[in-house]
């Protein structure tokens, strides 16, 4: 049980096509194409489902893999965890705790100079970018 709980036709009424395959559906986006994959804006990265915090920009990092990558949430119990055997292989997917979106998955151990030496691989469309001047504002 999530504290956010919608039907999927609430969810597919709420997100675009895009965001609902991704989020609700585990889906990923194209490398290199999503809208954060770059960017070096400060600020707080939101749930695009339900607005919880997730990450933030200072724990941001550069690792050339396509997607955002952060090496810790904000809070660590922010971020649910789960085995993901899907695709032949074992990994860790990333969901928002409070609704259960899908954000992406988590790497560790890849010897990233990063104070965790772990990846959370986030989808551009999982999250939204609350810019440092909009967050201070509130």
């Amino acid at each position: 049980m999530y504290e956010i709980e919608k039907t999927d036709d609430e969810w597919r009424a709420q997100l675009t096509a895009a965001e609902y395959a991704v989020l609700r559906k585990a889906g990923t986006e194209p490398a290199f194409r999503g809208e954060y994959t770059d960017t070096l804006t400060i600020g707080v990265y939101r749930c695009r489902a339900c607005d919880a915090e997730l990450f933030r920009s200072d724990q941001k990092f550069e690792s050339h893999c396509g997607w955002p990558s952060f090496y810790a949430p904000t809070e660590a119990d922010a971020v649910e965890l789960i085995p993901d055997d899907s695709l032949g292989m074992r990994r860790i997917e990333a969901r928002c705790r409070r609704c259960g979106s899908h954000l992406g998955h988590l790497f560790k151990g890849e010897g990233y100079p990063t104070p965790t030496d772990e990846r959370f691989c986030i989808n551009s469309i999982s999250v939204k970018l609350e810019p440092a001047e909009a967050s201070s504002a509130n």
